[in-house]
Parts: C-alpha cells; structure tokens; sequence
C-alpha cells in the first residue's frame, strides 16, 4: 500500500507581523491620496484624458506625494500570481512609495531568494519606498533604481518571470517592447489601469490582445482593470 505524500505548508510572508503591519500602515495612508489629489485636479485632467499630457518627469514632480497604489486585493493578487509561477525575477515599472514592491518582495522571498527589481522617476518617492522596503524587512529581495526606466531597466538579463506596469500610462507600450524580449516563455505581465486610463492605454491593450506580439491577454476585472497577459 502506498504512503500518502504529506505536504507541509509553507507560512506565506503576508502572514508576517513585520509585512503586514507596514501594508497596513502604507494603505491607511494611502486613503489620503483622494483629499490630496483635490486641488490639483485641474492641472492633472489632461492626463486623465489622454491629451496633451506633460512630461513623466513633470506629472511625478507633481505626483510626489501621491501613493496611488494596487489597493490590498491587487496587491494579494500580485502576490499569488507571482507564488504560482515560482517568480525569482519580478520587474516593476513605477514603484512609487513601494507598497506593490512589499507585495512581489514577499512572494520573492517565499519562491527561494528571489528579487524584484523596479524603478522610480520622483527622488523623494525613491527614498521613502527604500525606507518602507526596509519597514517591511524585505530589503534584501527588492531593488529600486531612480530615474527613467526605459534607462534604468534597459540593462535586465533575462530570464524574466514576472512584469508589473504600473507607472505613466504612455510608456506601457515602450516598457514592454523593452522588455518583451527578457521573458521566459509563461512569463506574466500585469499592467494596471487598463480601464481607469482606457485611451491612453488602448495602444498597449492592442498590442498584448493582437495575438501577434508573443502574448495571450485578459482583462481582470478589478475596478480600475488589471490586464494579465502571459508571453507564449
């Protein structure tokens, strides 16, 4: 008779008192971004609309203070995605204040010393995502490098395992061409906003639904829509 295979579970890093008393602390702050964002509505409307927008480096400078995170049910989502596919390579396009970093850095951690590496435009927001990875106890699975990211990323070696695109909306499609070439074959990419930001992303949305870019594509449907899209 055969024994039966006992499988011990894993505790999850989003169980740690350390991560989620910072998650905790990084979305209770982050519900202040609505009262913030109101006096600047008007100077941000453009970019909304998708016309005329200014520069990344002029809407981060405006954005500074700005979390405008994945909310918790993205961030787990981000987390389990990347724990199905053993992810030890995460990249992430617009850190901000890190709380998307603490999430992949947990599942990157739980996959066996794995890594993300993001970027981030704004110094001020670079500097605090380091102290909040720090926070977390999770510094040493994260990497956050300041500046532009078609720079800053341009330098990957692959094999890639997992992409989150959550920066300015415009350059989706540019990070992606750049980075398409470093994935692993099942290989995921997540990009946010996809609903939210419907015209400035419809160039990148045609790109991964073409079925003619190396990608099968979905839209999840989270409010602000998450577009999964694995590379074939």
């Amino acid at each position: 008779m055969e024994r039966a295979l006992s499988i011990i579970p894993t505790p999850s890093s989003l169980d740690d008192p350390q991560v989620r008393s910072e998650l905790e602390r990084l979305h209770a702050a982050a519900r202040g971004d609505v009262f913030r964002m109101l006096g600047r509505l008007p100077s941000l409307a453009r970019s909304f609309l998708g016309r005329d927008a200014p520069a990344p480096a002029v809407l981060s400078s405006r954005m500074k203070d700005l979390y405008i995170p994945l909310s918790p049910a993205q961030g787990r989502f981000l987390y389990l995605v990347a724990r199905s596919l053993s992810a030890r390579r995460i990249v992430e396009f617009g850190t901000s204040f890190g709380v998307s970093t603490i999430y992949a850095a947990a599942a990157a951690r739980d996959n066996g010393n794995g890594r993300v590496i993001g970027s981030e435009l704004e110094p001020g927001k670079h500097e605090q995502a380091l102290a909040n990875l720090e926070a977390a106890g999770l510094a040493g699975h994260a990497e956050v490098r300041l500046g532009d990211a078609l720079q800053t990323l341009r330098d990957l070696a692959p094999p890639i395992d997992l992409v989150l695109l959550d920066g300015w909306k415009e350059l989706y499609l540019p990070m992606i061409e750049l980075l398409a070439p470093k994935l692993r074959p099942g290989a995921v990419v997540l990009a946010d906003n996809v609903r939210t930001f419907k015209r400035s992303l419809a160039p990148y949305l045609a790109y991964v639904q073409s079925g003619r870019s190396g990608f099968q594509s979905v839209t999840v449907p989270f409010p602000s829509g998450f577009e999964f899209s694995v590379r074939t």
